[in-house]
């Protein structure tokens, strides 16, 4: 007989911005999570505690601040202390069944030696095809450990789980051949985007997929909690053919400002930018120059990125749909919470800026929060600030578990439901000269209609009033029109939970 206890079915993508999900305005296709938020609570205005990938991550997980559990930035590895009560952990001891498929990125692959982390790739010798965890209090693990393809002429380093799959038929060299054959038109000089010839069958959002079915159907009579996570649409914007092929360039949505204009903007924008001569690894210089850094933008290229980037969301999207069939013939439908987010977004052109640095748009920091499931109101929007830390909370609070002290997650069913309100959510940032070319500590705090970044160290700082000026083109952050709400904004931040580490854990690669 079947544990009644709901399902978790938390589902998130790498690098996709709140706008893109066709219900939501842009048109990129996307009939299935069309469907999912038709059929959920979207909270429109949530975002990530931090703007990269593994701060974020480890925050999801642990449900802690950044500062707090140690990753400030990419490049650097979460303890595995740090998990002892992630929430797969706390989940796990009361009964859940627990698993991560997809990739994970509490630790990096990019690193200059040996961690020992099952994600490093100089470490992957000890770790066969077949280890399945546990892993940062998941009991089962199937890992993407390099999820985002690969730069040509690089071989794919895919890594454990879906590395074995992916040459374990005997037909690698052919699949690495197709993988960086150009098999669609001319992407006229767009950086880092080309249409893959890699067959979508082997591609890692249908790997997620079929792996995420699969673990459903051997879990189907026990209560599970399972994170499915999908590597796209994270650059390189590599979409197969012909997902690459959906979205025409010159249909694509542009965004209203598109030019660089850092003439605007506070100090640290320009700088950041341009400060990779200034890294003293010439690893992570190079790396920063070819894969994290841009050249200027034309209309025609961005035209490409963006027809590109929304083919890589509509394969997700496809392969969503496949999971939530499977979900509904196995009977789960009403017994599973579903939520699907991203871990950060994407500049996209805004303000002539690509992928993501320390510049704390909303393209880059608003991701999508779909969430339907038992006791969720169907067909809503709220608009409530809330962050993706508050995941954690979330689960727990479903599977009625009463959450670790020293998590800084609430939970969003109150939330959803109308119970309460929140009156701003926290991203935070801390990036070291040696990482970033300048050193800067970044605060923002975002309300309904506000948000403000602050950075400790100069003080300088960009606040903008998001119901007139959505665009966020008018800086107002030294206005003296506006200096009681930066007041208010200021004491937000400084009501942060006062135990972020005093030490500073040690960045150990290139993410």
């Amino acid at each position: 007989m079947r544990d009644k206890r709901p399902n978790i079915l938390f589902i998130t993508t790498d690098q996709q911005r709140a706008d893109c999900i066709g219900a939501f305005g842009r048109k990129v296709r996307t009939p299935h999570l069309d469907l999912l938020a038709a059929e959920s609570t979207a909270f429109t205005a949530c975002i990530a505690p931090n703007p990269v990938c593994q701060p974020t991550r480890a925050s999801m997980l642990t449900g802690r601040m950044p500062r707090s559990h140690g990753v400030c930035d990419n490049g650097i590895d979460l303890p595995p202390e740090e998990a002892r009560d992630s929430f797969p952990a706390v989940l796990a001891k009361a009964g859940y069944d627990t698993a991560l498929l997809g990739k994970a990125h509490f630790a990096t692959a990019h690193t200059f030696h040996p961690t020992g982390s099952p994600e490093c790739r100089l470490s992957m010798d000890r770790y066969g095809p077949n280890w399945t965890g546990p892993y940062m209090g998941f009991q089962r693990v199937e890992l993407v450990v390099e999820g985002h393809n690969t730069f040509p002429p690089m071989e794919p380093p895919f890594g454990q789980a879906y590395e074995a799959w992916y040459h374990g038929d005997g037909r690698g060299a052919l699949k690495d051949r197709l993988y960086k054959e150009n098999h669609g038109p001319d992407t006229h000089g767009a950086p880092q985007t080309w249409h893959s010839g890699l067959p979508q069958a082997w591609h890692n959002s249908n790997w997620v997929a079929d792996r995420t079915i699969a673990y459903m159907n051997e879990k189907r009579d026990r209560p599970f909690c399972l994170w499915a996570s999908f590597p796209d649409p994270h650059h390189p914007f590599d979409c197969p053919v012909p997902w690459s092929l959906l979205h025409r360039p010159e249909d694509v949505d542009l965004p209203a400002h598109w030019t660089l204009d850092l003439d605007r903007r506070p100090w640290w924008h320009k700088a950041s930018l341009e400060g990779v001569p200034n890294l003293a690894d010439p690893k992570l210089r190079e790396f920063r120059a070819k894969h994290s850094r841009t050249p200027v933008l034309t209309e025609t290229t961005l035209r490409e990125v963006i027809a590109n980037y929304y083919g890589m969301i509509s394969l997700i999207d496809h392969n969503v749909g496949r999971i939530l069939t499977e979900l509904n013939r196995l009977g789960l439908d009403d017994n599973t919470l579903v939520v699907f987010t991203a871990d950060h977004g994407d500049w996209l052109g805004d303000h002539g800026l690509l992928l993501k640095g320390p510049i704390t748009y909303e393209g880059l920091i608003r991701v999508p929060c779909l969430m339907r499931g038992p006791g969720v109101p169907q067909g809503k929007t709220c608009d409530e600030p809330v962050s993706t830390l508050d995941m954690a909370a979330t689960f727990a609070d479903l599977a009625g578990v009463e959450k670790p002290e020293r998590w800084h997650s609430r939970s969003l069913l109150p939330v959803a439901r109308g119970e309460q309100t929140r009156d701003f959510a926290f991203c935070e940032w801390d990036l070291s000269d040696s990482r970033c070319g300048v050193p800067l500590n970044l605060r923002t705090v975002r309300t309904k209609r506000f948000k403000l970044t602050v950075e400790e160290i100069s003080g300088a700082a960009e606040m903008y009033d998001l119901v007139a000026d959505p665009q966020e083109m008018d800086n107002i952050a030294d206005d003296p029109a506006h200096a009681g709400t930066r007041h208010e904004l200021e004491a937000m931040i400084r009501a942060r939970p006062a135990d972020a580490r005093t030490d500073r854990l040690p960045a150990v690669g290139m993410a």
